[in-house]
């Protein structure tokens, strides 16, 4: 027998929690990116404006996860009978091309400065003032991205909160390069934006690893525990041929659960009901359960 419950209520509410999220951190890239940026043209640093390129690809990404989360959040239709969420990975998987976009500009850049040994940077009280500054909004936005990120279990928020912790890391590379270049070393300003390069493409293969993650069907819940669930409902003897698939914030889950073979449909169907719920209560991410009765008689070994 089986038994499958849609406890998808509609997934609105969270889809616009990330919405949220995603809208101020957008108007916080854009303003630390100006910043940076500007002053970076003004002072002549390559290594600042590199990090503004990094920071205008972060509000890039907030833009792509933007459209991500509208379409993931359209309601399960005829062609997509699993719904959309999936399409919040696509989005992360999205930004993570941008990352590599961003690193081949940075890089580049930086390669031509050193090729001709132009050394432009002027290090001033305020390129310090701007880029401290920026840092401390870029470290502020990636605690509060990652805290939405866990508490909403959304993979665009998480790709985005590593993607704006990269670009902090990054601006404490500049701040570095800054200082060397106010010590007399003009070449560390190029050679700090090749840092930045790699810490850029580090970042993009954490974002692109675990968007695969899903795309690959990953099991999202350790099978032990998905077990654990089910027989600790009265009747189930055991559980076996125990899946997981789908995003972070919105699981799949199918199982099949041993029971006495004397139980009749009804009580079948009631503890299957049971089972589903047990699951839903001890795994909130879980939408959706199917499981599968059968008689403990020793046929499934």
């Amino acid at each position: 027998m089986s038994k499958a419950l849609a406890t998808k209520s509609p997934v609105s509410e969270r889809m616009r929690s990330i919405q949220r999220v995603l809208w101020i951190i957008l108007a916080l890239n854009l303003a630390v990116a100006a910043a940076k940026y500007v002053w970076g043209v003004a002072s002549g640093s390559e290594s600042m404006q590199a990090d503004g390129i990094h920071s205008v690809f972060d509000s890039a990404g907030n833009v792509v996860g933007l459209v991500g989360i509208a379409i993931a959040a359209r309601p399960a239709d005829e062609g997509h009978p699993y719904g959309h969420a999936k399409f919040e990975t696509y989005a992360s998987l999205a930004i993570g091309a941008l990352l590599l976009l961003a690193a081949f500009e940075v890089g580049s850049s930086a390669v031509g400065k050193l090729a001709e040994g132009a050394y432009t940077a002027e290090v001033t009280p305020v390129s310090f003032a701007v880029m401290i500054g920026t840092l401390a909004v870029n470290l502020g936005v990636t605690a509060y991205e990652r805290r939405a990120a866990k508490r909403l279990g959304s993979e665009v928020l998480a790709a985005d909160a590593n993607h704006t912790l990269s670009d902090a890391l990054v601006s404490v590379g500049v701040i570095v390069g800054l200082a060397a270049v106010a010590l007399g070393f003009p070449m560390a300003d190029p050679v700090m934006a090749l840092v930045v390069t790699v810490a850029i493409l580090a970042t993009a293969a954490d974002v692109l690893k675990h968007a695969l993650a899903t795309l690959s069907d990953r099991a999202r819940i350790p099978e032990a525990d998905l077990r654990a669930a089910a027989t600790a409902v009265p009747g189930v003897r055991d559980a076996h041929r125990i899946r997981t698939r789908g995003t972070e914030g919105e699981v799949y889950a199918d199982l099949h659960v041993l029971v006495d073979p004397a139980m009749s449909v009804a009580d079948a169907h009631r503890l299957a009901d049971e089972v589903e719920e047990a699951v839903r209560a001890r795994f909130p991410n879980v939408i959706e359960t199917l499981v599968h009765i059968e008689p403990d008689d020793g046929h499934e070994e």
